[in-house]
């Protein structure tokens, strides 16, 4: 098993940028692919990026390609997901999620296991 914890949310203005993180419990994280998802309120979870075991794949949604960037450290049982030029519809709680299931399913919430509690990020315009 592992246990997630995210933190790294906040209040910025639009155009701002933040690092959110997501710090593992264990010894088995480098096992473990890793996602970030966000849920707005009044919506249902949305997938926002994924990078596998290893780093070396990363994938994001069209929605925040090219603004959003995830990455992990294996020495550190972390992983990262950057997010620059920030917009109001970025706003969310946003969770990170881990499988060490092999799922092709990667941007569907049901493919993972386990969940860190979340942390708010909120854009003002």
């Amino acid at each position: 098993q592992v246990q997630l914890v995210e933190s790294g949310g906040g209040l910025v203005q639009a155009g701002g940028s933040l690092r959110l993180s997501c710090a593992a419990s264990g010894r088995t994280f480098s096992t473990y692919a890793m996602a970030w998802f966000r849920q707005a309120p009044g919506k249902e979870r949305e997938f926002v990026a994924y990078i596998t075991s290893s780093g070396a794949y990363t994938y994001c949604a069209d929605s925040v390609k090219g603004r959003f960037t995830i990455s992990r450290d294996n020495a550190k049982n972390t992983a990262y997901l950057g997010m620059n030029s920030l917009k109001p519809d970025d706003t969310a709680v946003y969770y990170c999620a881990a499988d060490r299931s092999g799922t092709m399913n990667v941007r569907r919430a049901y493919a993972y296991n386990y969940w860190g509690q979340g942390t708010q990020v909120t854009v003002s315009s």
